[in-house]
C-alpha cells in the first residue's frame, strides 16, 4: 500500500515540496497540499504590483488545474489541529482542516498523512502593533491584494502632488522584530523611481524607517561585499542607494503604534518619537498560522512541538546562549522535528534557533533587531531538499536524511530593482554565502568573499525581469520545469 505526504501550505517551500514529491513518487504514493489560498503567487513581484507596473493578475495563478493536472490532491483549508498519534478511534496520524473555499467554507474535515510537510508560511501579525496594516492605517505589498490597496493609495499621493501638494511617504518595517528588510527596502526605491520618473521629487519627503542597527543589516547581521575589485560593507552600500534616490533613513527604531497619519515609534536608546505620514508601507512580523498539536489521548502537547512564536521545532539547537556562542552548527539542516520522523517544516514554517543578527534591547526592555530572513530562495531550496528525504525514506523503505539545507551552509541571492522596463531602471544585485555568518570558516569576513557580491545597474534590473518569468514558468510546471533551480 502506498504512503500519503501531506504538505500544508502551497507557497514557495510548500508547492516546491509538492511538485517535487509529485515528480519523483510513483503514483502508488498520494500527494496532498492543504491552502487556505486557491491561488499560487510570486511574493517577489508583489513590489511592481504595489507601484502600479504590474497587475496583481500576473503574479498569480489559481492552483487546482495544476495539481489536477499533476494528479495533486488538493484542498482548499486551513490547517487546525495536527494528531501525529491519531486519536481514540484510530492510530493513524491526521489533521484537522477548516474548508475555505466557496460553497463548503467554514466547514471541518480530516485528512490522514504518513508524512506532514508543514509549510504554512507566516501568519502576517498585524495585531501585534496597534493600527497597523491594511485594515488599519498602513499599507503591506506581503500579499498580491494588498499590494493592488497599496497602489491605490499610491496613486492617490501622486494625484495631490501632481495638484502641488506635498506628500510624505514613510516605508519599513511595521514592528520592533519584523523580517523581509530586503522587501520593503525595494519597495522605498520603486515608489522613489516612480515619484522621480513624474518629475515630483521636489514634493516628496520619503523616509526609510528600520529595526536595523545598521541600514543594509537585511537581517543576516550585514555583510562585507565584492563591488568592483573593492571590500565594502552592506552597510556603505545600501546607504549609498538610498542617498542616490534621495531617501532618507531612521534606524534603530521599533514601531510601537500606527495612527492615522502618524507612526509612533522606540529608538534603542529608549527614545519615543512620532513620524507623521500621507503614505506608509510597514512589514508586520511574521507568527506561526495558529496550529495545534494533541496527542492521542486529546491533551494538548502544542509546546512540545512548536515554540512559543507558533513556528515548529525542528533538528536545530534551541539552547539559550550567551550571542557570542552563537554557531552555524545551531541551525537546522533536515528541518525534521525531534518529536516524530515522520513531521517536517520548511520555508517560513520552521523556528528558528535565534536571529542571525546580534540582538539588541532598549532601556525599556523593547528588543529591537530583525528576526532571520527565510523567503524565496531558501524557502525553495528547504522545501526541495524535505521533499526528497522523504522520497527516498519512502522509495528505501528506510529511513533517509541524506539531503541537507543549512543555511549556514546555504548562499542565497537578492535582486532589490527599482523601476521597470528594459532600458529604465536598476538593481542592486547581492549574493551571499553562506547565509549564516560562519566566523570559524571565513575568519575575515564571516563570509566567502569569493561568492558574497554586491553590483548596482541595469543588468540586474534585467535579470529580475527574467526571474518573474522564470519562477511562474517553473511554479506552474510546465516542461522542463524541474531544470530551472530554486
Amino acid at each position: 500500500m502506498g504512503s500519503t505526504v501531506l504538505v500544508l501550505g502551497a507557497g514557495i517551500s510548500g508547492h516546491t515540496a509538492a511538485m517535487t514529491l509529485r515528480r519523483k513518487l510513483g503514483r502508488d504514493h498520494k500527494v496532498v497540499v492543504v491552502s487556505p489560498n486557491s491561488n499560487y503567487q510570486w511574493v517577489p513581484s508583489n513590489i511592481w504590483v504595489g507601484v502600479g507596473r504590474m497587475r496583481a493578475e500576473q503574479v498569480w495563478f489559481p492552483l487546482a488545474p495544476i495539481y489536477r493536472r499533476k494528479g495533486i490532491e488538493f484542498h482548499q483549508a486551513a490547517a487546525t489541529v495536527i494528531h501525529p498519534d491519531g486519536d481514540g478511534s484510530s492510530p493513524r496520524p491526521f489533521v484537522e482542516v477548516e474548508y475555505t473555499e466557496e460553497g463548503r467554507k467554514g466547514q471541518s474535515g480530516r485528512i490522514d498523512y504518513d508524512w506532514l510537510v508543514n509549510a504554512t508560511g507566516p501568519k502576517l501579525n498585524f495585531a501585534a502593533i496597534e493600527g497597523l496594516g491594511p485594515e488599519g492605517f498602513s499599507e503591506s505589498v506581503c500579499t498580491y491584494g494588498h499590494a493592488a490597496h497599496a497602489w491605490q493609495s499610491l496613486q492617490a499621493c501622486i494625484s495631490r502632488m501632481e495638484k502641488g501638494e506635498r506628500q510624505r511617504f514613510v516605508i519599513g518595517m511595521g514592528h520592533p522584530m519584523a523580517t523581509c528588510q530586503g522587501a520593503g527596502f525595494e519597495y522605498a526605491l520603486n515608489v522613489a523611481f516612480e515619484i522621480r520618473n513624474r518629475g515630483l521629487q521636489d514634493l516628496a519627503e520619503i523616509t526609510w524607517l528600520t529595526n536595523e542597527y545598521e541600514v543594509g543589516d537585511f537581517g543576516m547581521g550585514g555583510a562585507f561585499v565584492r563591488k568592483g575589485g573593492y571590500i565594502t560593507s552592506t552597510k556603505i552600500f545600501t546607504e549609498s542607494i538610498l542617498a542616490e534616490y534621495g531617501i532618507e533613513w531612521i534606524k534603530r527604531a521599533g514601531v510601537t503604534k500606527v495612527e492615522d497619519g502618524r507612526i509612533r515609534y522606540e529608538t534603542l536608546d529608549g527614545g519615543l518619537h512620532a513620524i507623521d505620514f500621507d503614505f506608509a508601507m510597514l512589514i508586520p512580523a511574521f507568527a506561526g498560522v495558529g496550529l495545534k498539536v494533541l496527542d492521542a489521548s486529546g491533551a494538548d502537547v502544542t509546546g512540545e512541538y512548536l515554540a512559543p512564536n507558533g513556528l515548529m521545532k525542528v533538528d536545530a539547537d534551541y539552547a539559550a546562549k550567551p550571542y557570542e556562542d552563537w554557531s552555524v552548527d545551531d541551525w537546522p539542516s533536515t528541518y525534521r522535528s525531534p518529536m516524530r520522523p515522520n513531521v517536517f517544516a520548511a520555508g517560513i514554517a520552521f523556528a528558528p534557533p535565534h536571529s542571525i543578527s546580534k540582538p539588541f534591547e532598549s532601556p525599556r526592555g523593547t528588543k529591537i533587531y530583525p528576526t532571520p530572513p527565510r523567503t524565496g530562495m531558501p524557502s525553495g531550496v528547504i522545501g526541495k531538499v524535505v521533499a526528497l528525504n522523504i522520497v527516498e525514506s519512502i522509495t528505501s523503505g528506510a529511513e533517509s536524511l541524506r539531503h541537507k539545507a543549512s543555511m549556514g551552509r546555504m548562499g542565497a541571492a537578492c535582486i532589490v530593482s527599482s523601476g521597470y522596463g528594459l532600458v529604465h531602471g536598476m538593481a542592486a544585485t547581492m549574493t551571499v554565502f553562506p547565509i549564516v555568518p560562519d566566523y570559524a570558516t571565513y575568519p575575515e569576513w564571516g563570509r566567502d568573499i569569493g561568492y558574497t557580491v554586491g553590483e548596482p545597474g541595469l543588468a540586474g534590473h534585467w535579470l529580475k525581469h527574467f526571474m518573474h518569468y522564470m519562477f511562474m514558468y517553473k511554479a506552474r510546471g510546465l516542461p522542463f520545469w524541474s531544470l530551472i533551480p530554486e
